[in-house]
């Protein structure tokens, strides 16, 4: 993580000059519609188009004046916040060992489990695995020609989930489950890391990065009948890291739902509130006279 964080203030520069570029989606409108009427109030709604055009908008716009200040405040300070955290003063033994599960609320206390070193592991694969996600930009037809500003963005969403994450972190300790357990080796309870508990940043990552990736698509892709599935795929990939999170005795349940909201909440609304805000184009309404009769055309483009 410190090395991804490294390379992302060297890249940015670049990245946000070439990512003013804008490309387009597709939207159709009328070019001409045609009615009859047999007197002055007659109202005619066409339900045929005479013809389909193509034009260019578009999806997502940089901010100089806000998107530069967040992501260098939210990258610098996760870089400063991640070498902190996990270099915490270990635990001496007679704090590890008055620690009393009983003394957690209701909700979490249930999650205490030994440390599994083996899924902490495989927790790692669902997190590595979501943070190329940029690079599928490249594929797409339209999203490819807009790739620099699109991994700005990301780049900025994962800025976002690293300050709220790390800040967390950085400011309050929470002994993390397996720190509770008598089976887990006292090294490892007594470790710095123990007390990161709050909140889950793994899962706050993951559901950042894949849920950025459902909303670009969406945006971009917005009659897409597979759409549905990119949000299923992150949802899912979110849930399996919360549960390798908590079987590797890691964090508690409170700690994975708030991890899972907000990396959820910031990989959608990120992408949400770049977006250009356009006129309502579905509703139409043509008035037309060939002298001797009149006609009103409404038409809504559902």
């Amino acid at each position: 993580m410190k090395k991804i964080l490294s390379c992302v203030g060297t890249c940015f520069l670049f990245l946000y000059v070439l990512g003013q570029n804008d490309t387009s989606s597709v939207s159709v409108q009328n070019d001409s519609l045609s009615a009859r009427a047999d007197s002055l109030s007659t109202v005619v709604v066409p339900l045929n188009l005479d013809s389909i055009s193509v034009t260019k908008q578009k999806i997502y716009r940089l901010r100089p004046g806000v998107d530069i200040p967040v992501f260098f405040v939210g990258a610098s300070w996760s870089g400063y916040a991640f070498t902190k955290i996990y270099s915490k003063p270990h635990s001496n033994e007679e704090t590890i060992l008055g620690l009393d599960k009983n003394k957690i609320n209701g909700f979490d206390r249930w999650a205490v489990r030994p440390f599994s070193k083996s899924v902490d592991r495989a927790s790692y694969f669902p997190f590595f695995a979501s943070m190329p996600l940029p690079f599928i930009f490249l594929t797409g037809k339209k999203t490819s020609k807009d790739f620099f500003k699109l991994t700005f963005l990301y780049l900025e969403s994962m800025s976002i989930t690293g300050l709220l994450y790390t800040g967390s972190t950085y400011f309050f300790d929470r002994y993390r489950p397996y720190a509770y357990s008598a089976e887990t080796p006292i090294d490892q309870r007594s470790r710095g890391g123990a007390k990161n508990s709050f909140y889950a940043g793994h899962v706050a990552l993951v559901a950042t990065s894949t849920f950025f990736m459902a909303q670009v698509y969406s945006d971009y892709h917005p009659d897409s009948k597979v759409k549905w599935l990119f949000y299923t795929l992150a949802g899912a990939s979110t849930a399996t890291t919360a549960y390798l999170r908590y079987r590797a005795g890691q964090h508690f349940p409170s700690d994975l739902l708030l991890g899972m909201a907000q990396g959820t909440l910031t990989g959608i609304l990120v992408p949400h509130f770049h977006k250009y805000i356009l006129k309502n184009t579905h509703l139409s309404i043509i008035p037309a006279s060939n002298g001797q009769t009149h006609t009103l055309s409404v038409v809504y483009r559902f």
